[in-house]
């Protein structure tokens, strides 16, 4: 499971030109999964994502997390976090999950947010074309893989 992490001061999905859904300050969640991604990766990446310290305190120190912030999270789906580029010029996604696994995973991981963050949580819709917006806030952003836990 690989998820980059966006701080942002807002952030929204739109579907055929209209706002499917929209978040003020927190975190913005592009989410892929393989084959291999199972409950364990979804229970850690999701204990590690709501208790990074990636907001600033009053002195400007990264020493928050989106909880002590209670910002919002919004997760979008992006398979292509698995583009495998060692060969040609054009991008294989063979190690992404198929949609099978994948739709299944991705619920469960916005529902642990839920239930473990108790924070505002949009999503985008799986397997959509999407315009994703952002404001990133620092910048900040951040790759965490969970096949990379130590």
């Amino acid at each position: 499971m690989r998820v980059v992490i966006q701080r942002v001061k807002k952030a929204s999905v739109c579907i055929d030109d209209l706002i499917f859904s929209q978040i003020d300050a927190g975190l913005l969640l592009l989410v892929g999964f393989e084959d291999e991604d199972n409950e364990d990766d979804l229970e850690w990446m999701t204990n590690k994502i709501i208790q990074l310290r990636i907001f600033n305190d009053e002195q400007q120190l990264m020493n928050r997390s989106v909880i002590d912030e209670q910002g919002a999270i919004l997760v979008v789906s992006q398979f292509t976090l698995y583009a495998s580029t060692k060969k040609g010029n054009r991008p294989s996604f063979i190690d992404a999950a198929k949609p099978a696994i994948a739709i299944p995973l991705y619920e469960k991981f916005i529902y642990l947010l839920q239930q473990k963050s108790h924070l505002k949580i949009e999503t985008g819709k799986f397997g959509a074309d999407m315009e994703v917006s952002l404001i990133n806030d620092g910048p900040v952003t951040i790759l965490i893989d969970s096949k990379n836990k130590y």
